[in-house]
C-alpha cells in the first residue's frame, strides 16, 4: 500500500536517507517544512518525527490534536524509553529509535499503516507500569500552582504567564521547574497530563 510520508528531522542527510529507504518500498516521501499544512493537504498521510528532547513533544502534541488524527511514528534520538513513553502519551502511533536499521524502520512503517502500534519493549513495559517511569510525586501542587498549570494547558506561554503574575520570564521558568520536580515530572507536557489524570483542573 502506497502512502504519503513526511520526514521531519533537522538533518537533511538523515531526511534523504529515510526518504530513500522508504521510497524503495513504494512510498511517496516528502520533506515538508510545515507538517500541519502538509497534513491538511494529505489527510491520510503519515509523519515520521524525530524527537531530540522533551520540548519536541510539544510539536508532536500539536500534530496529534489535528482531526482526523494523523499517523505519527516518533523517532527518539536519545532517551528512547522516556521520550518514547511521552510520544505515545501525546498520540504517536509507533516509536522507533532514530538509530534503528533501515529494515526496522521499513517494518515499523508497514505495521503502522496496517493498524498496528510498534514500539521498543522497554517503552511498552513503562506504559504498562502506569506512569511511564515517572518518579513518585513528592507533594500535591498548591491552588496557585494548579492555576499556572491550567493556563499553560490552555496554550499560555511561559512569557505570558510571567507577565501576568509579575515575575520575570527566567524566574517563572525556575518556578515551573520547581513545580515539575515537586510533582515528580520532567516537562510541561508531563505536568499537564498528570494534572488531568489527577483531576486537579476540575472545579
Amino acid at each position: 500500500m502506497t502512502v504519503h510520508l513526511a520526514v521531519l528531522d533537522p538533518l537533511p542527510v538523515f531526511r534523504r536517507g529515510v526518504a530513500a529507504a522508504l521510497s524503495s518500498v513504494g512510498h511517496l516521501v516528502e520533506e515538508p517544512t510545515d507538517a500541519v499544512a502538509w497534513l491538511r493537504e494529505r489527510p491520510g498521510g503519515m509523519v515520521l518525527l524525530t524527537l531530540h528532547s522533551a520540548e519536541d513533544i510539544d510539536g508532536l502534541n500539536a500534530l496529534c490534536r489535528m482531526r482526523p488524527r494523523p499517523l505519527v511514528v516518533a523517532l527518539p534520538s536519545k532517551d528512547v524509553s522516556s521520550l518514547g513513553v511521552q510520544a505515545v502519551r501525546a498520540g504517536a502511533r509507533s516509536v522507533v529509535a532514530r538509530a534503528a536499521t533501515v529494515r526496522a524502520l521499513q517494518r515499523a512503517v508497514a505495521a503502522t499503516i496496517d493498524g498496528e502500534a510498534v514500539m521498543p519493549a522497554e517503552v511498552a513495559d513503562l506504559l504498562v507500569k502506569g506512569r511511564g517511569g515517572r518518579p513518585t510525586r513528592r507533594s500535591a501542587p498548591s491552588a496557585q500552582q494548579i492555576a499556572w498549570l491550567r493556563r499553560l494547558s490552555s496554550g499560555w506561554t511561559v512569557a505570558r504567564l510571567a507577565s501576568d503574575t509579575g515575575y520575570s520570564e527566567r524566574a517563572m521558568y525556575r518556578l515551573l521547574q520547581s513545580i515539575y520536580q515537586q510533582i515528580g515530572v520532567d516537562t510541561r507536557l508531563e505536568a499537564i497530563v498528570l494534572a488531568h489524570e489527577e483531576g486537579w483542573f476540575q472545579d
